[in-house]
């Protein structure tokens, strides 16, 4: 007995080295089986060829985690921790168990005793779905190692949307995701991969014709993926593991969240995966029964999938819809509840978790009404009084300047005007639906957009833009040096110089970032309008998604920049400074005052 303990204390680590090995590659091959099965064209021949694969690379997962078990000094503690892995593992050799005595596949046998049409591709989807589901796994645990990295935080924020980007182009040249034969060539797949997972909304084909139904749930989870972040989401399910979430993970998720401390961050996580569910869920329910009769569907489940779809597209502000002309579509023109309800979706994404979390949370809800006197939190009260003010001004504007422009506003009656107004106002802080030609508008109401756009939406949200914080900590600082006051409060608290100088340094790069894009746009793509130009620009940076018209007709060169554009808008301008700059050796010293003339 002891010779065999002796055995496995030797022989432990090289055990558990090789499952290491063996689970990332049956992953690989079990994601490349994925990309090929829902990515080309199927036949019965190449389903069973895929079929087999699956059942090994499941044995290879079920072998490689009971040699874990196997060789651990406390299995009973291992399958405690982790249970779930277990119980999918012990699925998997029931199953093989299964098919062996039966000889023959039980699934199979079931479905062809149900009658059942089409049982090799249900079969085949449902297995697909587990291995990806495996494959989710098996990455999840392999985020938990991101404590051990050296990067900085911001970076590893970076490299994940890289990741998702380069990730989701390959899925979208796949033949299988558009409607023409071959599949997209790669500068209109990254194009389109870049605007989903940035959440901005800018096309170069056209969305509803352009991409299949595979296409089209591509483009739903990149937007899913983008506006909740990567991270966020292998961080969230992190939690469910024994290790937990590091402190590396936390940080990022504090970067992205924007919340106060990293036990908040870890707390404020779970609740925004529950928030953002809970918000598209309802709002995918309303935008199904508000469609209006103009629209036509073929069948119930197209319609369900297009509620879903534009539900989770309002709410990360990404601005992708499934009709050729967006909300602008004839038949959902006089859907004007539908508008207000995707117009509400918006606001509520463009708030920002935390925001949502101190109003709508049933613990907040709970408090204020033991506690009527209890105020919201300043960041909230900032996200939701500026917000106010700008969707109020854009709705001014608009109609004042669009009165008597026969394209937009003119036929119009009175509540069907409020309505558009209101829905401009708020899509063009950050969504990019529209429901008019945005080509059609007048120059003034364009340059006033450029405005809103450039502001964007609040901090920690699915919204771009410099944010509403930093445009309301910039003009009131502005306030304060012309009164001659020495420092700067805002309800009854004092803003930090170091809060001033951050929303100064995200003003001046952002300003200076478009100036000169703007620049080169004209160089690139001379024969376009200047405003136009400048409108796709602020556009992309924003993440808002709207345009003229001119995304398409850009030169490879203008359609590089904006795709440079949507990434640094999405990732922020202050978190692309973090992973390039170097922190100081020190601080501990002062040169004499400079004395400057300033303007």
């Amino acid at each position: 007995m002891s010779s065999f303990r002796s055995f496995l204390y030797d022989t432990r680590g090289r055990m558990i080295t090789t499952t290491r090995v063996i689970n990332v590659l049956a992953s690989l091959s079990a994601f490349m089986l994925i990309i090929y099965e829902i990515g080309f064209p199927m036949n019965v021949v190449r389903l069973e060829g895929i079929q087999f694969g699956f059942d090994i690379i499941f044995g290879l997962f079920a072998a490689s985690y009971f040699v874990r078990l196997f060789y651990s000094f406390e299995r009973w503690k291992l399958i405690k921790a982790t249970w779930f892995e277990f119980l999918l593992m012990l699925l998997i050799i029931v199953i093989g168990i299964a098919n062996l005595i039966q000889d023959g596949n039980v699934f199979e046998m079931w479905f062809q005793s149900w009658d059942v049409g089409k049982y090799q591709e249900i079969y085949t989807g449902f297995i697909t779905l587990y291995m990806a589901y495996l494959i989710g796994f098996q990455f999840v645990k392999a985020s938990s190692y991101l404590t051990f990295l050296t990067i900085k935080p911001a970076t590893t924020f970076i490299f994940s949307f890289i990741l998702l980007i380069f990730v989701g182009a390959g899925f979208l040249m796949l033949p299988e995701m558009t409607t023409a034969k071959g599949g997209a060539p790669f500068l209109e797949a990254f194009f389109t991969s870049t605007s989903a997972s940035c959440v901005t909304g800018l096309i170069v084909v056209d969305t509803a014709t352009y991409w299949s139904f595979k296409g089209h749930l591509v483009l739903m989870f990149l937007m899913q993926l983008g506006g909740i972040g990567i991270v966020s989401f292998a961080t969230f399910f992190t939690t469910f593991l024994k290790s937990g979430v590091g402190i590396k993970q936390q940080r990022i998720i504090q970067d992205f969240l924007l919340s106060e401390s990293l036990h908040s961050a870890r707390g404020l996580l779970r609740q925004v995966i529950h928030i953002t569910v809970f918000i598209e869920a309802i709002a995918a329910v309303l935008i199904f029964f508000t469609w209006g009769g103009g629209v036509q569907f073929d069948g119930l489940g197209e319609k369900i999938f297009y509620s879903i779809f534009h539900a989770v597209s309002a709410f990360c502000n990404a601005g992708f819809s499934l009709f050729s002309n967006g909300l602008n579509e004839s038949a959902l023109q006089g859907s004007q509840i539908l508008h207000v309800v995707i117009a509400l979706t918006i606001i509520l994404g463009g708030l920002g978790f935390s925001t949502i979390q101190d109003v709508f949370s049933p613990k907040a809800l709970r408090e204020r009404l033991d506690k009527p006197w209890k105020e919201w939190k300043l960041s909230t009260k900032i996200a939701i009084h500026t917000s106010v003010v700008l969707t109020i001004l854009g709705m001014l504007v608009y109609v004042l300047v669009e009165r008597d422009n026969p394209k937009t506003v003119g036929g119009m009656g009175n509540f069907e005007t409020m309505v558009s107004a209101f829905f401009q106002s708020v899509t063009t802080r950050t969504a990019g639906f529209n429901t008019i030609d945005f080509g059609d508008l007048k120059q003034p109401t364009l340059l006033f957009f450029i405005f809103l756009m450039f502001i964007g939406a609040s901090s920690g949200s699915t919204g771009g833009g410099i944010k509403t914080s930093t445009f309301l900590l910039i003009s009131i600082s502005s306030f304060a040096m012309i009164r001659g006051k020495q420092q700067v409060d805002l309800g009854k608290r004092t803003i930090s110089p170091e809060l001033i100088s951050k929303a100064m340094s995200i003003l001046a790069f952002a300003i200076f970032y478009n100036f000169f894009m703007i620049f080169l746009l004209t160089l690139t793509d001379p024969d376009i309008d200047f405003v136009h130009i400048a409108f796709e620009e602020v556009s992309a940076f924003a993440t808002v998604g709207l345009s003229t018209g001119i995304t398409a007709d850009l030169s490879l060169s203008g359609k590089s920049l904006i795709i440079l554009t949507m990434f640094i808008g999405r990732i922020g301008t202050l978190t692309l400074l973090l992973a390039l700059s170097s922190r100081v050796v020190t601080t501990d010293y002062k040169y004499p005052n400079a004395h400057l003339m300033v303007g």
